[in-house]
């Protein structure tokens, strides 16, 4: 078949070429599909165009004018129909961040870049008017990815001009997702004149969250109302969702059809498997709501999950949904390469998504079998319900009162239609005479073209490959003609046509293509498309090119034109076939499927390039004059025959054709020289020979009188065949005819009868082209007719290269060539060639007579050649060898050694086994093996029985020293030493070679630049290692700044960014000690800071093991860290120290490779002991007295030793005043103190010094304790801190992992919306009798529609606040109520909410403003304060919770620390005066070991407590101990617990807080403590469940000791007491109580010991600053909610003309801080699982007292009447009063509109959160109130028009008649 010809360039493409320079414009030549069933048979050219901005992310056309729009990343493209650039514009980068708000400010944003402009969106516009028609104004809408997704419009005819932008962007105008990764789809509709665009957008993690997945936008601004153009307003509808990340909506496309807007998306299956599927949804074109909003999933058989593409179309005439669908990988939205074509029906998509809205209309969503096949999906408060049957009919779009979303559980199934290993990524469609054609584009740049059976099975006939390995987008666009298809790349605009009908040259290759587009038109002769064919509707005048794998071959002629037989018009017989060139006959011709003709039309025959001839056509069968002998050509060189093309031709075209071949039997016999008449009588044509004439003849004819020999196919005439040829067959004589001797030849012959007369015989011998002629002489045998030739004997001299040589010889008559068999040939050879040694020669076979002849020249000769002495040998000389490669190799063997010489012996049998390579074992190999002269033989592995050891040093008369080398396994070797022959032998000692030394691990992984760090290594066998080291190997670099040369290397430069390495290797070592076989320690060497550290390993003596391979990381370095100078500012001056405190050192980077103990600090001649070290402080404790210096300074100087690094800080002065304490808010509240102290003591001496020395002896001894205590209280204020801080480094720990007991929401709901209550509604269950059960809970399903009604809930709360028995309880009881009920719909809580706190604005605006909200008085104040706890709850756990949970503990651990009173809760660490424990109690701290039962082990547990403690009180501490971190409520109660003292044999003891031993005096009895009991430091203790100590009673001991002691049973009368008794006066000596002088001196002395509380608050100021930061800190975005309901109290204000400042400023405390940061301030059991004591509590009310003065506007004045907590905090108020007017000013000062956000939020809450809420009984303690107040409400509802017209009334009568049957007016 000829070769398909090449396409031919476009004219229009070679003037792109030369006018469009700057574009890489081009046509390419394809690859193919290498499935040869499924690739084109030949290449398709097709024209692109390269675009800047890949990826190329949309396409789209214009059908009016053909023009292409391309959307790419920074640009946008306007092409022509030929791809020709027309317009275009750069869109990006631009400065944006996804965190950020348009317009972008880098100060407000530090995150914002220069970013790339993705298009997400590239829409057309048609201009409509009023009516709908469409007019000119038409745009391009494009949006993109930078600042959170805005769109624009641009000129159709330039997209460069911009139609409208949108500038200064709100909430409102973000379309696309913000991120590339994310999917954006849209489509537009026209709604009664108004453009609107429906945007379907996938979920994006940073920006605004409160986009919805679908929303409507208008297209255009309006003025009224006043709306901007892409706009999502509260009238468009929108389609709201829960938690959109847990969706995670990927949409694919949307589209128009019929009256619907349909959006495909996969998503992941939140109702049933939690896995990603495929979902199509549906929306009425008119719907603004969403009402009519319902989806289905698809199903694509096999696994096919997830949509990549899809195209509405049509598939035999009805509507149809073609998706591209891939296999997601596990449960991931990831596809894979597994992908599939799918086809879902229009008419069964739509019958499924109406079945789906019936059910949920009237069936609850329940299908017949019961199953739930319709439910609500994304988390949002409906459900379907049971409406009227024909609401659907009624509604078909939905309306107000009808569930949505509605989604289906029945999926929509199809079966591939085409499978493929590689990802489809795009899909389209068309149609072509009837026939659906598919054309899918995949991942790696195929284009694939799929023809689509009835049945929708596909069959792939060609693949086209259009850009490697870049994805073919899924905009894949058919143009105006159907005829090209535009296909987008990554970086591509290819225009692919459709078909490659036209390249097709001829029928076979036409219908071979299997092209559904194509058909050959027979008449026409030329491949075309169907109806570019004349005649196409006639049998057998165009044939269809494919041809469906199920329909038959043999179909008949008239069978259906969309169903051909897909054959060509055929010759199926010639006759005749074959024909001799010397005569001309007819030919008869039998057509296949000939099409019919006029009657005036006729055909032609035609031969080769003759001229045609007229045909005559009868039937099938045509019949035409072959041509004339004369007019045939010649037979090709070398060839008997020609062959020519006979064809049928229509006028000018060929309509079939076949080959006819006309052959020359002259030319068969001169083309065989040797056998003419063999050949002539053998071969395929019709020939015979003529034997006297040898001639060869195509008749029997030809040879008169002459004896004639017929062709073998003639089977009927004798002679025939070549076996009846005279012939020369065989040689008698030996063929082998050695060189120089007389050889006689004789030849065997045969049919030589044949020949009359005598005539001369001769042989012929051939050599080398020269004819040697011997006469020869005839022999005949008359019996056996066998003709023997005798040739004279020649002696044979031809110069010959090689051992034989074969001549052919044959026999001549005359001047006639007698036939020759085809192998007679004589082998001439010579014994000399070649066989250069006696083992050649003798491997000659012994025919030839081969000997080697010895002598002084020996050789290989003919054995008559060899005639001298001693004639021929018997025994070849031994081998000689001449060369051995390789001369050398390893012990280990395995090297294939070659060797090369003579006499190698004759036969690889001969060497087999008997080879050796110094004294080693070499097995030769038979493949390289060359007789007598190579032997290739494998060396086998050398015993290696010594070691050598390489002298390292000079050798003196009594040592030397040598290194051994490496050995392969471990042995014990004699020492030898060899001195020239003499050795000598270490007599009785063995070297021994051990294991390899081992490194297992090595850390730490980092170290800085000087060095000096230790590395501890641990392996085995480390301590045969003589010289361990640790090597750093650093390349130097240098950085050149080239001038002179830069213009010249410019573009070097800029690859090589301007870095010379001009660098050289160095290695840097330190030496390693060994500790153990198993560890030993390296210090890291130093290093330079513009080195580059290249590797890091150890060197064990011979052993080199990586750092890398044993850590599993490489070895880091750092630059050094820095330490700042004491005195920074100036550093000569020494640093002031107090004794008792800490030195604090300031630095950087001081932990990145170093930690705390490694660090070592000296000041002076003593150790500084290094208390902690953060990234950039170093803590260290001096000694108490000041140390002596080390050099010349008098003062000792403070030296940080990291590693080799050693930093000399300054010198250090100690104050000689005295112990100050710490902090500094201590030192100033003890000396305020003291002097108030000292005041009253002077005052008291004057007052008093008449009065008796007595009197004056008693005040000496007040001012002693009074100095004592002085000294006591600034000892503890010293180590409070520093005790604190390493306590809450070790929580800090805790908490980082599983330590904060969160709350889970249900628990937290609870015990905010109810506090203090027990048994809240959430915890219980609906108590009904089942009787009752259905009917209550329809009624209370309807209460819950009626609560939903905004009308009927404002009435109903209005209502019950206007009754006078309605109490406040009540009140925040039906708020909680409420909430609970409406958790699941807080949009409309919030809504709901708004409304009734604008009713109480409209309250308090006509009295006083600013009281609003400051209490909880109505139930929108508490349901403010429920909503604000339920938004607030994520920010409290993600970011408030850690701090909040870190005071608790710090606060508990102070309180701990100190004495408590078990009675009053009194403690002498508070920071509340009225808790504070004022008496000077004498405690010591102990360490009890308790046994704690760990599984089937005890293990013993140190517990600190004081010896003060009650018994409780130490059980509590054991508790907190031992269940460190675990919620409160999972530990065992202490009551549940007893205290068993035991004392190693003596026994064990029971302790009791009040037992028999307890001490009574008068009518108080003391609590025991451990101090009671006499318990030592130390002493082992554990808690026993309580049963077994009262098992423990009755038991029999030995000794009495181990009886526990009975509780003694309470007297009457009697009062506990602790550690004071609480009546209101301390008790006072008898000898005092005379004198009320002496008792008001005694209630005085107690307040010194209010500087505690100075104390306390130092040690705790850290953990608040941070409290009030995570609550007001401004770097981070508030809370949505605070934002929005503080933008909601601005409005309120501006609305009622509110325009004092103060007064919003109340009313955001009163809402935010104080209705819950101080509620959770004060009550840390809300948010965690922890208990709250009273002492812990008390504190806690101080600083929640604080943060609410914090938030105050009124300034913050104190003096001495001030109460204490006010005091304590006098400096840190101001400072947190900046946080809250900052937070406040933040707030309003940031953009405003947050509503949609919120919105989101609300619903994402409401479907997190809204399954915790017990709604049921929520709503039966509500109707609990409307039963109370019946009449009352029933009346007002009655009263309202609204009411009436919505019969709300009538509703409740119905929901109470259900609920308890109450009998009303129905």
């Amino acid at each position: 078949m000829p070769a398909a010809v090449p396409p031919v360039l476009p004219l229009s493409t070679w003037w792109w070429c030369l006018v469009l320079l700057q574009l890489p414009q081009a046509l390419t030549q394809p690859q193919l599909d290498p499935n040869p069933e499924k690739a084109s048979p030949a290449g398709q050219a097709f024209p692109y165009l390269s675009l800047d901005g890949s990826p190329l992310n949309h396409l789209l056309l214009d059908p009016r004018s053909g023009h292409l729009y391309v959307g790419a990343v920074n640009h946008l493209y306007h092409l022509s129909p030929d791809l020709q650039v027309l317009s275009s514009s750069q869109t990006g980068p631009k400065l944006d961040s996804p965190e950020c708000l348009p317009p972008i400010v880098p100060r407000d944003c530090p995150t914002a870049r220069v970013t790339p402009n993705t298009n997400k969106i590239l829409l057309l516009e048609e201009g409509v008017d009023a009516v709908g028609s469409e007019v000119g104004a038409r745009s391009l809408i494009v949006c993109g990815t930078l600042f959170q997704g805005i769109c624009d419009k641009r000129s159709l005819g330039n997209v460069s001009e911009v139609l409208y932008q949108t500038s200064n962007p709100v909430d409102t105008q973000y379309v696309a997702a913000n991120d590339p990764r994310v999917s954006t789809v849209g489509v537009i509709l026209n709604q009664k004149g108004v453009g609107l665009m429906l945007v379907g957008r996938g979920y994006t993690s940073k920006g605004p969250s409160d986009i919805p997945p679908i929303t409507t936008r208008r297209l255009s601004p309006s003025s009224s109302p006043s709306r901007q153009a892409f706009s999502q307003d509260e009238e468009l509808g929108k389609l709201v969702v829960g938690s959109y990340s847990e969706y995670n909506n990927n949409f694919v496309s949307a589209f128009n059809h019929s009256d619907h807007v349909y959006f495909l998306f996969s998503r992941r299956d939140m109702w049933h498997r939690k896995e990603y599927r495929t979902y199509v949804s549906r929306l009425c074109a008119g719907d603004r709501s969403f009402y009519s909003y319902v989806e289905v999933p698809l199903e694509c058989s096999g696994g096919y999950n997830l949509a990549q593409g899809a195209s509405p179309a049509e598939h035999q005439g009805r509507p149809a949904l073609f998706v591209a669908m891939a296999a997601g990988q596990a449960s991931t939205p990831t596809a894979t390469g597994r992908s599939a074509l799918c086809v879902y029906g229009m008419s069964e998509l739509d019958a499924s998504l109406q079945r789906a809205q019936e059910l949920c209309y009237t069936e609850g969503g329940r299908g017949r079998t019961g199953q739930e096949e319709a439910y609500i999906e994304y988390e949002v408060s409906s459900k379907c319900l049971r409406l009227p049957k024909d609401s659907l009919k009624e509604y078909p779009c939905g309306g107000e009162h009808t569930p949505s979303p509605i989604a289906s559980a029945v999926p929509l199934s199809a079966t591939p239609s085409l499978t493929r290993e590689t990802q489809l990524t795009a899909v389209t469609t068309t149609t072509e005479a009837g026939h659906t054609i598919a054309l899918l584009g995949d991942k790696k740049g195929w284009l694939h073209k799929v023809f689509l059976q009835t049945d929708t099975t596909g069959m792939l006939y060609q693949s086209v490959l259009v850009d490697q390995d870049s994805p073919v987008n899924a905009d894949l666009l058919l143009d105006q003609s159907g005829q090209n298809v535009y296909v987008l790349t990554d970086g591509k605009v290819s225009k692919v046509s459709v078909s490659q009908c036209e390249q097709q040259p001829d029928c076979q290759s036409c219908l071979s293509v299997r092209d559904p587009y194509c058909g050959w038109c027979v008449l026409e002769g030329r491949c075309t498309r169907r109806l570019e064919c004349s005649r196409e509707g006639q049998a057998n005048h165009w044939l269809w090119s494919y041809q469906p794998a199920n329909q038959p071959a043999d179909q008949p002629a008239d069978q259906p034109a969309d169903q051909p037989a897909n054959q060509c018009v055929t010759v199926q017989s010639l006759k005749p076939a074959i024909q001799s060139r010397e005569e001309a006959t007819q030919v008869s011709l039998t057509v296949a499927q000939l099409p019919t003709l006029l009657e005036e039309e006729s055909l032609s025959c035609s031969f080769g390039t003759l001229p045609p001839q007229p045909a005559i056509v009868k039937g099938t069968t045509i019949t035409c004059q072959s041509p004339l002998p004369e007019l045939l050509p010649p037979s090709p060189p070398g060839s008997d025959h020609v062959s020519l093309r006979v064809s049928v031709m229509f006028r000018d075209v060929t309509i079939s054709s076949s080959d006819i071949i006309f052959y020359d039997c002259r030319a068969v016999g001169r083309l065989n020289i040797t056998s003419p008449c063999m050949a002539c009588v053998g071969s395929v044509w019709p020939c015979s020979w003529c034997v006297l004439g040898g001639l060869c003849t195509h008749t029997n004819n030809s040879c008169p009188r002459q004896h004639t020999i017929h062709n073998s196919l003639e089977e009927q005439l004798e002679p025939r065949g070549p076996e009846s040829c005279p012939c020369v067959w065989a040689l008698q004589s030996s063929p082998l005819v050695p060189m120089g001797f007389l050889s006689p030849l004789t030849l065997l012959g045969r049919n030589l009868d044949m020949f009359q007369g005598e005539e001369q015989y001769v042989c012929v011998v051939v050599v080398e082209g020269e004819e040697l002629k011997l006469n020869a002489t005839l022999e005949k045998d008359p019996e056996t007719m066998t003709y023997t030739f005798t040739c004279s004997a020649h002696k044979f001299q031809y110069p010959v290269n090689q051992l034989e040589y074969s001549a052919p010889i044959y026999l001549q008559r005359g001047s006639h060539h007698i036939d020759s068999a085809p192998n007679l040939r004589l082998q001439l050879y010579d014994c000399s060639v070649g066989q250069s040694d006696c083992s050649q020669c003798r491997a000659v076979p012994s025919d030839y007579g081969c000997v080697w002849c010895g002598g002084e020249s020996p050789g290989c000769v003919y054995h008559l050649s060899c005639t001298s002495s001693p004639g021929p040998e018997d025994a070849c000389p031994p081998p000689h060898i001449i060369q051995i490669e390789p001369v050398s190799g390893p012990v280990e063997g395995g090297v294939l050694v070659t060797i090369h010489g003579s006499n190698l012996g004759m036969h690889y049998q001969d060497i087999q086994g008997g080879v050796t390579v110094a004294g080693v074992s070499c097995l030769p190999q038979p493949h390289g093996y060359l007789i007598s002269t190579r032997i290739v033989c494998e060396l086998q592995p050398s015993k290696q029985e010594t070691q050598p050891c390489y002298i390292v040093e000079e050798v003196n008369g009594t040592h030397l020293v040598c290194r051994t080398s490496p050995s392969n396994q471990t042995a014990e070797l004699t020492v030898r030493v060899l001195f020239g022959k003499a050795e000598r032998s270490v007599p009785g000692q063995v070297f021994h070679y051990m294991e390899d030394p081992v490194i297992t691990a090595a850390s730490p992984a980092e170290s800085f630049y000087e060095g000096g760090r230790n590395i501890k290594v641990s392996g085995r066998n480390l301590d045969v290692v003589q010289q361990p080291m640790i090597s750093v190997r650093l390349e130097h670099m240098a950085e050149n700044i080239l001038v002179m040369r830069r213009r010249r290397y410019a573009r070097l430069l800029a690859k090589n960014r301007l870095l010379v390495f001009n660098s050289t290797v160095s290695k840097k070592q330190e030496r390693c000690m060994v500790v153990s076989p198993f560890e030993m320690t390296c210090v890291t060497p130093s290093v330079t800071h513009d080195s580059k550290v290249m590797g890091v390993w150890f060197e064990l003596d011979n052993v080199k093991v990586s750092f890398e391979s044993v850590a599993g990381k490489t070895f880091s370095y750092y630059p050094n860290p820095e330490l700042f100078a004491l005195n920074r500012d100036d550093p000569d001056t020494p640093y002031r120290f107090k004794p008792g405190g800490v030195i604090a050192v300031e630095g950087k980077d001081l932990t990145r490779a170093m930690t705390r103990d490694e660090v070592v600090a000296r000041l002076g001649d003593q150790a500084c002991e290094v208390k902690t070290l953060d990234s950039t402080h170093l803590y260290c404790e001096p000694p108490e007295k000041q140390p002596d210096s080390l050099g010349s300074n008098q003062l000792p100087s403070l030296r940080v030793v990291m590693g080799k690094l050693n930093v000399d800080l300054g010198t250090v002065q100690y104050d000689t005043e005295g112990l100050s304490p710490v902090p500094l808010a201590a030192q100033v509240g003890l000396a305020a103190g003291a002097a108030v102290v000292v005041l009253v003591v002077l005052v008291i001496i004057l007052m008093y010094r008449r009065k008796s020395k007595q009197a004056l002896r008693d005040y000496k001894k007040v001012l002693v304790q009074l100095e004592t205590l002085e000294i006591n209280v600034g000892d503890q204020c010293r180590k409070e801190f520093t005790d604190l801080m390493t306590e809450m480094m070790d929580l800090s720990s805790d908490v980082g992992g599983p330590g904060i007991p969160l709350l889970d929401y249900k628990t937290y709901a609870e015990r905010v919306f109810f506090p203090g209550q027990r048994g809240a509604p959430l915890s219980q269950n609906l108590d009904l009798p089942e009787s009752r059960r259905r009917t209550v809970e329809q009624g209370l399903g309807q209460l819950n529609n009626l609560l939903n009604n905004r009308l009927f809930l404002i009435r109903f709360i209005h209502t019950l606040e206007a009754q006078q028995n309605f109490s406040q309880r009540d009140r925040g009881y039906v708020a909680s109520l409420l909430t609970m009920a409406l958790h699941d719909k807080l949009e409309y809580f919030t809504d709901v909410m708004k409304t009734l706190l604008g009713d109480l604005v409209q309250q308090y605006v006509a009295k006083n403003p600013k009281l609003m909200l400051r209490r909880t008085e109505t139930v929108v104040e508490k349901m403010l304060t429920n909503w604000m706890s339920i938004c607030l709850y994520s920010f409290l756990k993600e970011v408030a919770g850690e701090p909040l949970y870190m005071l608790y503990r710090a606060i508990k651990y102070q309180v701990d620390k100190g004495p408590v009173d078990a009675v009053t809760g009194k403690a002498k660490r508070t920071l509340n005066d009225s808790h504070l424990l004022r008496e000077d109690i004498d405690y010591c701290s102990i360490t009890l070991t308790v046994m704690v039962k760990s599984g089937v082990e005890v293990q013993p547990c140190p517990v600190k407590v004081l010896d003060t403690d009650t018994i409780t009180q130490v059980k509590d501490k054991i508790l907190d101990q031992i269940y460190k971190g675990a919620p409160f409520s999972q530990r065992p109660a202490a009551d549940s617990l007893d205290l068993e003292w035991r004392s190693g044999q003596a026994g064990h003891l029971t302790l009791s807080d009040d037992d028999v031993t307890a001490i009574v005096q008068g009518r108080w009895k003391k609590l025991n403590t451990l101090q009671h009991y006499k318990v030592p430091d130390g002493a082992t203790v554990a808690l026993i469940p309580r049963s077994a100590a009262v098992v423990g009673i009755h038991q029999v001991y030995q000794t009495g000791e181990k009886t526990p002691m009975l509780e003694g049973d309470g007297e009457e009368g009697l009062r506990l007491w602790h550690l004071v008794k609480s009546n209101e006066e301390p008790e006072i000596p008898k000898h005092r109580k005379s004198s009320m002088r002496e008792r008001e001196r005694a209630k005085a002395i107690p307040e010194i010991y209010l500087t505690r509380l100075l104390s306390m608050k130092g040690t705790l100021q850290k953990f608040v600053d941070d409290v009030f930061v995570a609550i007001l800190n401004t770097k981070r975005p508030p809370p949505i909610a605070v934002r929005f309901f503080f933008d909601f109290l601005d409005d309120m204000a501006e609305k009622h003309g509110i325009d004092d400042p103060e007064t919003v400023h109340i009313w955001k405390t009163n809402s935010l801080p104080l209705r819950f940061w101080v509620n959770i301030l004060k009550n840390p059991q809300f948010v965690f699982d922890v208990q709250v004591t009273d002492s812990v509590d008390a504190v806690l009310s101080v600083i929640a007292q604080t943060f609410i003065d914090s938030c105050t506007t009124s300034e913050h004045k104190v003096g001495r009447d001030s109460p204490v907590n006010k005091l304590l905090y006098a400096r840190e108020i101001p400072r947190y009063k900046q946080l809250v007017e900052r937070y406040y000013s933040d707030i309003h000062s940031a953009a405003s509109g947050c509503y949609q956000e919120m919105n989101s939020t609300l619903t994402e809450l409401s479907g997190s959160f809204g399954s915790d809420m017990n709604s049921l009984v929520a709503l039966l303690e509500l109707y609990k109130y409307i039963n109370k107040y019946y009449d009352q409400i029933i009346a007002s509802l009655e009263e309202d028009a609204a009411g009436q017209k919505m019969q709300l009334a009538y509703r409740l009568q119905q929901v109470a008649a259900l609920v308890e049957n109450k009998v009303t007016d129905l």
